[in-house]
């Protein structure tokens, strides 16, 4: 266990998906933070770190969940035609299904984000909070929602990086609880860096993309698809490090000429 967790693709898993973590974890912090500042001030520090820890509790038994789902990879029907040839398992849908649905969703809050990043704010602010039980049930509504994209991102991380799935679903978790670790820790600052910088989240939303696609061809090659006559192969997981490192290079070369330029 620990040989796989010291390994460079591990590692560098847990890194991205910490980071993606957090990046997906800004909208839960200020929904939270909007929900507690409901209740008097003695009561608020208490809401918003029971909501964080509610929502590691969420993930990890969602993630239980999930995992156990994508283990099943036996293919209960199949499809031969001339040209396309599948083996559907659960495992197959849960993937295919995650990722139209990270595609979806991260299309749709960039969007939202860009023409009206109010929205959802206005949304929770209109939700009126009596007392501290009423704003830890609203907070655990809001983090189930925000739970299932995260749980999809951690799934495309790290499905096929071993065999076994126990030592996954472990790094799943070990990056669930530093990420909440960190946001419990360092809310507010992480909260006005993303509220100076938007772009880093809407970066955030476009490596979902990325994730997204890619659960879709894991599925299809886990399901051993051939389309017209072609098989669908994996795609490297070495690909998308490289591409969200970059893509971070890129944004941190930009902050220091935007910072430049002010001083």
């Amino acid at each position: 266990m620990l040989d796989f967790l010291l390994t460079s693709d591990a590692i560098m898993a847990l890194l991205t998906l910490t980071f993606l973590e957090i990046i997906l974890g800004i909208d839960n912090i200020v929904f939270i933070s909007i929900a507690a500042n409901k209740l008097p001030e003695h009561q608020r520090g208490k809401a918003t770190n029971v909501g964080l820890l509610l929502a590691m509790v969420q993930r990890i038994i969602l993630l239980f969940f999930v995992s156990f789902l994508v283990g099943l990879s036996e293919p209960f029907y199949s499809i031969k035609t001339s040209w396309l040839s599948v083996g559907i398992s659960w495992q197959a849908i849960i993937l295919f299904a995650g990722g139209l649905f990270l595609i979806y969703k991260s299309t749709s809050e960039i969007r939202e984000k860009v023409e009206n990043p109010s929205h959802d704010e206005d949304q929770v602010k209109s939700k009126p909070i009596k007392s501290l039980s009423n704003a830890v049930v609203q907070i655990m509504v809001i983090d189930f929602i925000f739970s299932i994209d995260s749980i999809l991102t951690a799934v495309g991380m790290t499905n096929g990086l071993h065999p076994n799935h126990n030592y996954t679903l472990i790094l799943m978790i070990i990056a669930v609880i530093i990420s909440i670790g960190i946001m419990i820790g360092f809310a507010n600052p992480i909260r006005k860096f993303i509220d100076t910088h938007p772009s880093v989240q809407i970066l955030g939303l476009a490596f979902l993309i990325l994730i997204g696609f890619m659960l879709i061809t894991e599925a299809a090659h886990l399901s051993e698809t051939e389309l017209f006559g072609k098989t669908v192969g994996a795609i490297p997981k070495g690909y998308l490090y490289f591409a969200i490192a970059f893509s971070i290079f890129v944004e941190f070369i930009n902050f220091k000429t935007v910072k430049n330029k002010k001083s």
